[in-house]
């Protein structure tokens, strides 16, 4: 089942919120079932810093859905700081609402040449200067470091959460059904996987999911999940098997038998 919604992490500790709709209420939703204070994801994030990106849906933004989606942002331990829309004319809804431009040159305007010429020049250059000493604000720049991996030797029960922030997750011991494990990067179960696994939770589509005997409740990278409802292959459940997305762009998550 595909999202409605992604959340990746740049290369500063500032995380983009990918719409994959224009619809910015069901955005709003989906976000708040998936990281709400209700939901099992309630604490996934640090009051991190947040670019909200429309410009893929190519629709112009109205201004009372963006105004929910940025509190449904707050609600989940976001800060929305700034916006990439499709068209120059969400500038003014984002701009109301406090949120500044992410860089205009990322942005594939479709307004007519002379609209375009009714903006003043010195604009684009204020927006960029804006947006640099926003993020200044937020995070600094740093070296990135290399990526750390979180070791568990421990069985993860029923109700029990971990979180690899920024990391692969090695574990060592059974995660039981009703329990759950969530990484940024990779994770590798050299035991039974019976609960839930989310590898690539920042966004990152390159993570993959490893196990020995593979029988997850729920399996998902990068937002893109199966669950136990929709059983495995035969080849598949119970046995050694990766977990990665397809590559042809569909976000299909794809599942492989390991042999030896």
């Amino acid at each position: 089942m595909t999202a409605s919604f992604e959340i990746k992490s740049a290369h500063l500790p500032v995380m983009t919120l990918l719409a994959k709709t224009a619809d910015l209420q069901q955005v709003a939703v989906e976000l708040l079932k998936r990281y709400g204070p209700a939901s099992d994801n309630a604490e996934f994030f640090e009051h991190d810093a947040v670019v909200i990106d429309s410009s893929k849906t190519k629709t112009a933004v109205v201004a009372k859905d963006l105004s929910d989606l940025m509190q449904a942002l707050l609600t989940c331990r976001l800060k929305p700081v700034a916006f990439r829309g499709s068209l120059i004319g969400d500038a003014s809804a984002a701009l109301a609402l406090g949120l500044v431009m992410a860089p205009l040159e990322l942005v594939r305007s479709q307004t007519s040449a002379a609209e375009a010429k009714k903006a003043p020049p010195v604009q684009v250059e204020v927006i960029r200067e804006v947006v640099r000493d926003v993020v200044r604000e937020v995070v600094r720049e740093v070296p990135a470091p290399a990526v750390p991996t979180l070791i568990i030797d421990k069985p993860i029960r029923s109700g029990q959460k971990v979180y690899a922030r920024g990391a692969d997750l090695v574990l060592l011991a059974m995660v039981n059904q009703g329990g759950e494990v969530v990484a940024d990067g990779n994770i590798h179960v050299y035991a039974p996987l019976r609960g839930k696994a989310m590898a690539g939770a920042s966004g990152n589509a390159s993570a993959r999911i490893f196990s020995i005997c593979l029988e997850p409740e729920l399996i998902s990278i990068a937002g893109v999940y199966r669950t136990s409802e929709n059983p495995l292959a035969p080849e598949i459940q119970g046995k050694a098997a990766q977990v990665r997305l397809s590559d042809d762009g569909q976000e299909k998550l794809l599942f492989e038998a390991l042999t030896s």
